[in-house]
């Protein structure tokens, strides 16, 4: 069953550990089947509620999952081995256009703005006991939120989308309960769910976002959270539209005790207007993060949603870092009002290398997908081979099971840093790759 690994311990946190361990270094490999508890506990000489507490506490980490007389195994993707770690890695010589990045060149100077952020800290420090929020961003984002229809009550900063969707998610549910997320979505948040303890059920898209019925099963059969990206969906690039909206509301509507996340990551880098949710269920929240249209380091997003939740979540937050660095936050500020970028031509860009790389992939018999963004998800038959195929044409592609669930196989490119002359190359490498056969839907 273990193989040559042997499970060590006394007490519940010491075979836990040993555990979490064995799957972070490989030993125990994703999808193992453990030892029945009983087995274990006679075989360590201790009492089967110890090993029980220490099963417990693995299942709550998200490192192993439970089925019921089908006794417990290692998670497919457990939390202890993230999916970053499913990649290519990059020799030399070969393209990289896996990594999802924004182009640098699209980005704003930073030292102009932290400059003046500073110098107006130095005229007046932050001190402990200060507000928490730098009024001149609370002011602008309410002003561009409610100009694109999301209902804005409290606001809060946090440390980027995904710190933001943790507080929110760990604000509301206990481990166990399920969340459903897209499918294929962003890896790093079906890596997050799991290590709360909180169990991912997959809800389909298509260029339009989440698929109605998906929704309504996966909230019939329990799932207490939807999470939901507004536009450019990594990977696919889907984007909400208008009629999705209103269908995913009306399934909302009839399960209004749902914790809605909407994550907005791609607000000015996108030209298509956002269809928000918000506001569809008792509890929900609404994340922008600065990251995509000015720069990921600055770590930092913005979060409004309902009083309770906005409460729980900014409650919490004083009680940990107590606040997001006000100097950052006068830094975007300067950057969201200074005119620094212009996200017209920002979008512009992004989808003239889109829609070239979609167009050059369409010629070739290529089936493809990116509405919006800086991806393309390209469907494919056998997704390791596609990987290892233009891996060596020379190019590297993000492979799809960092993102997917049970959809089919696919491949991630991405196009922010594309030129135009390299895009006929790629695609004939792609199509070269599937052997001139068009993927399927990924949905």
């Amino acid at each position: 069953m273990l193989g040559e690994y042997r499970i060590v311990g006394r007490g519940a946190a010491e075979i836990a550990a040993s555990v979490e361990h064995a799957v972070g270094s490989g030993e125990l490999e994703p999808g193992q089947l453990l030892p029945p508890m009983r087995e274990l506990a006679e075989e360590l000489e201790v009492n089967p509620n110890t090993v029980a507490a220490a099963y417990r506490t693995l299942r709550e980490r998200g490192v192993i999952e439970t089925a019921g007389r089908r006794g417990s195994r290692v998670r497919s993707t457990p939390a202890t081995t993230g999916r970053e770690f499913i990649r290519v890695e990059v020799p030399a010589g070969v393209r990289d256009v896996s990594d999802g990045n924004p182009d640098p060149a699209l980005l704003p100077d930073l030292g102009p703005v932290f400059a003046a952020a500073a110098g107006q800290g130095d005229r007046e420090p932050v001190l402990y006991g200060g507000a928490p929020i730098e009024p001149e961003l609370e002011r602008l984002a309410r002003a561009e939120l409610a100009a694109d229809g999301v209902p804005v009550g409290t606001v809060a900063v946090t440390s980027g989308s995904l710190d933001a969707m943790e507080r929110v998610l760990a604000a509301h549910l206990r481990p166990g309960d399920t969340v459903a997320v897209e499918d294929p979505g962003w890896g790093s948040l079906l890596d997050l769910v799991p290590a709360l303890g909180l169990r991912t059920v997959g809800v389909r898209v298509d260029d339009e976002g989440p698929l109605p019925d998906d929704v309504r099963r996966a909230l019939a059969a329990g799932a207490r959270a939807l999470v939901v990206t507004d536009r450019a969906q990594n990977p696919t690039g889907a984007a909400v539209s208008a009629p999705r909206a209103r269908a995913l509301r009306a399934v909302l509507g009839e399960h209004p005790e749902t914790l809605l996340i909407e994550d907005d990551h791609g607000h000015r880098i996108v030209d298509l207007p956002l269809h928000p949710l918000a506001g569809a269920t008792r509890s929900w929240a609404f994340v922008r993060s600065a990251g995509k249209a000015w720069g990921p380091d600055l770590r930092l997003a913005v979060l409004t949603g309902d009083a309770v939740t906005l409460d729980r979540v900014r409650g919490r937050q004083r009680l940990g870092p107590g606040w997001v660095s006000r100097i950052t936050q006068r830094a975007v500020a300067r950057l969201w009002s200074g005119g620094a970028v212009d996200p017209r031509a920002v979008a512009a860009a992004y989808g003239r290398r889109r829609d070239a790389l979609l167009g050059a992939l369409a010629e070739r018999g290529v089936t493809a997908y990116g509405r919006s963004g800086m991806n393309v998800w390209v469907p494919v038959p056998d997704e390791t081979g596609a990987v290892a195929r233009l891996l060596h044409a020379g190019w590297a592609v993000a492979p799809g099971a960092r993102f997917r669930m049970s959809t089919p196989p696919g491949v991630r490119i991405t196009v922010s840093v594309l030129p135009d002359e390299e895009v006929a190359p790629l695609a004939d490498a792609v199509a070269g790759a599937l052997a001139g056969g068009a993927g399927r839907a990924y949905v």
